[in-house]
């Protein structure tokens, strides 16, 4: 799946043009003190791993596709990164106490790579796995969600993602126990050029251009025009519906 987003035009839009919902559903998981190490998994373009920041001493990011690490420097300026699968993490065991994985289980094979995140977590460390879906709705009406449906219509998205409940991985890895689990929808106000870069920045768009199915240009042309009259007002509040579920070591 990393050849999906092994993509440097994807990269810089993960990088620079995505809203900030990661800080804000890592704050439902509601965790207390300063990790030594946190590690995340799947990390993209590192803005995951920068929302650790506050919460560990070190922050170590895991990404498979190489492209996606362009602009880390830029992103998370205090984080280390590895190119790595989550089936093959280069860790010792019980090395982070703090394992995170933004959207990115979806992609692997779960029989292999949970494994993994229970190894290198340490006894009383905690795993948070949490996602977030696109920007498909705004508080003031249906407009945005209309033009969302035309969105997905126009650029299809690619294969390989797979639906996950994180309150079913217990029974997949048995050496995980499930602490909590929530449901969560961030709001934030966003203009409609903020947010035609986050939809020009979404992985169908990507790989629509990569394949050759549409070109940026115009995938930009139509993201302006379209967009225009479902921002006419100015702002809306868009909505980023999300869950984290919180896991530590079974004993």
């Amino acid at each position: 799946m990393s050849g999906v987003y092994d993509s440097a035009d994807l990269a810089r839009g993960y990088a620079f043009d995505r809203p900030a919902v990661h800080r804000r559903l890592l704050a439902a998981a509601r965790l207390t003190g300063t990790a030594r190490r946190a590690l995340d998994v799947g990390c993209g373009a590192g803005v995951s791993t920068a929302a650790l920041r506050p919460l560990a001493a070190q922050v170590i990011g895991v990404e498979p596709a190489a492209a996606m690490l362009l602009h880390r420097a830029a992103v998370a300026p205090d984080a280390s990164f590895v190119v790595a699968q989550a089936e093959a993490l280069p860790f010792p065991d019980a090395f982070f106490d703090l394992v995170t994985a933004a959207g990115a289980l979806n992609y692997t094979d779960l029989t292999r790579s949970l494994p993994q995140l229970r190894r290198v977590l340490a006894p009383g460390g905690r795993l948070v796995v949490y996602d977030f879906s696109e920007a498909r709705h705004a508080a003031e009406g249906p407009a945005l969600s209309g033009w969302f449906a035309r969105f997905e219509e126009r650029f299809p998205w690619p294969p390989g993602w797979r639906p996950l409940d994180p309150r079913d991985l217990p029974g997949i890895e048995p050496g995980l126990r499930l602490l909590d689990h929530r449901d969560e929808v961030v709001a934030l106000p966003m203009t409609g050029e903020a947010y035609q870069r986050y939809a020009l920045s979404e992985v169908n768009v990507d790989w629509a251009v990569r394949t050759g199915v549409r070109s940026r240009d115009e995938a930009r042309a139509w993201c302006e025009q379209t967009l225009a009259d479902v921002f006419e007002a100015g702002e809306l509040t868009v909505r980023f519906p999300g869950h984290v579920a919180t896991f530590v070591l079974a004993r």
